[in-house]
C-alpha cells in the first residue's frame, strides 16, 4: 500500500481539484489560456503543491565521482553522457523532490527530469525556437503524470512526452536525449573520472522514497483513466521508444532483445526507487539500455503501463511470442 511522506503526504491529503482556467488566472497570469491541446480540463487536477511547491533545480552544483560517498551501489542515477562534455550523474534520491534539474551540460541546455508517480524520466534539450528555456514543476497532474511549465511564457508541458499542451507553445515537442537510468555502481565503473551531481541545499529526506510501496500497487496514484490492455498491470515497469513499448518483465527474462530496429537490453543491479522507504534496499528493477543498429543509445523512457496507455493509446505493444 502506498504510504506517502513529507510532501507526498500532502498530495495523498488534497483533493483532486479539476483545472479551470476561470479559476486559476489569477495563480497563472501569463499563461495563454486560449492556447491548448487538451480536450477535457476535467483530465487536470491539482495534485496538492502549488506552483513551484516541488522546487525544480537551475544548474546545480557537482562533485567528482570519486568524492562521492552518500549513494549506495544500487541506488538510481539518470546518465547524461554528452559528446564532448564530462559524464554527469543525477541520483534519483534528489530528483524525487525536485523533479526537474535545469542545466548546462557541453554547451546543450538540458532539463533533467523525473515523475515519480509514473517513473518517467525523459531528458529535454531545452533550447526552442532559439530560445533557451527553464522549466518548473506547476503542481498540476494529467493522466497522473507531471505538468511542467516554462517560465519564458508560462506555456504547461507534459513531462512524459515533452509537450506543450497549454499556452503559447502548445503542440511545440522538446527534443528528447539519449539518456538512461542506471545504478550508482555502473556509473562510476565506467565513468571513474566522471561528475555526480551534489546534494541540494534543501530540507528534504535525500535517500528516503516517499512513494513507499508505490510500484507495487494496484491502481496509481490520482490516476482515473482507463487501465492497460494484455492483462498488463497498471503498474508494471515498459520500455517506451516512440510509441512503442516492450515490458521490462519480458526483457528480464530474455536479456536481450532486438526488433523494430532498436535492440534493448536488460541487466541486474538496480534498485527501484519506488520500493521500499531506504532507496538502496529496494527490490532488484535492472537497468535498460537501448540502442540503434549501429550501437548508438538511443531516446527512451521506463515507465509505468498506465501512463503508455494514457498516452499513447494507439501505441503498439511488443509482448512476447
Amino acid at each position: 500500500m502506498l504510504r506517502p511522506v513529507a510532501f507526498a503526504l500532502t498530495l495523498a491529503l488534497a483533493a483532486p481539484a479539476a483545472a479551470d482556467p476561470s479559476i486559476w488566472r489569477s495563480e497563472w497570469p501569463a499563461t495563454d489560456f486560449s492556447q491548448t491541446s487538451v480536450e477535457d480540463w476535467a483530465e487536470i487536477i491539482s495534485g496538492g503543491p502549488p506552483k513551484d511547491g516541488i522546487p525544480a533545480l537551475t544548474e546545480p552544483d557537482f562533485i567528482d565521482v570519486t568524492e562521492e560517498d552518500r549513494l549506495a551501489p544500487r541506488e538510481p542515477v539518470v546518465a547524461v553522457e554528452i559528446e564532448g562534455a564530462t559524464p554527469r550523474a543525477y541520483p534519483i534520491r534528489y530528483l524525487t523532490w525536485h523533479e526537474i534539474v535545469n542545466d548546462l551540460v557541453g554547451g546543450v541546455p538540458v532539463a533533467v527530469t523525473f515523475c515519480p508517480l509514473c517513473n518517467s524520466f525523459p531528458t529535454f534539450d531545452r533550447r526552442v525556437g532559439g530560445q533557451v528555456l527553464e522549466f518548473g514543476v506547476s503542481g498540476k497532474l494529467r493522466h497522473s503524470d507531471m505538468i511542467m511549465y516554462d517560465r519564458q511564457t508560462e506555456s504547461w508541458w507534459q513531462q512524459a512526452v515533452g509537450e506543450g499542451i497549454v499556452g503559447h507553445h502548445t503542440g511545440t515537442r522538446l527534443d528528447p536525449l539519449p539518456t538512461w537510468m542506471e545504478s550508482w555502481e555502473e556509473f562510476r565503473t565506467r565513468n571513474p573520472q566522471g561528475l555526480v551531481m551534489d546534494e541540494p541545499d534543501y530540507p528534504r529526506s535525500y535517500g528516503r522514497n516517499p512513494y513507499v510501496g508505490y510500484d507495487s500497487s494496484v491502481r496509481p496514484f490520482l490516476y482515473s483513466g482507463e487501465l492497460p490492455p494484455h492483462d498488463i498491470p497498471a503498474l508494471a515497469r515498459v520500455v517506451r521508444v516512440g510509441e512503442r513499448a516492450w515490458p521490462v518483465e519480458r526483457l528480464r527474462a530474455e536479456g536481450e532483445v532486438s526488433e523494430a530496429g532498436v535492440t534493448l537490453a536488460w541487466a541486474e543491479g538496480q534498485a527501484s526507487a519506488l520500493d521500499t522507504a531506504d532507496i538502496g534496499q529496494s527490490r532488484e528493477v535492472g537497468t535498460i539500455r537501448v540502442r540503434d543498429a549501429a550501437g548508438a543509445d538511443l531516446p527512451h523512457d521506463v515507465m509505468f503501463a498506465f501512463a503508455f496507455h494514457a498516452f499513447f493509446p494507439q501505441g503498439i505493444w511488443m509482448l512476447a511470442e
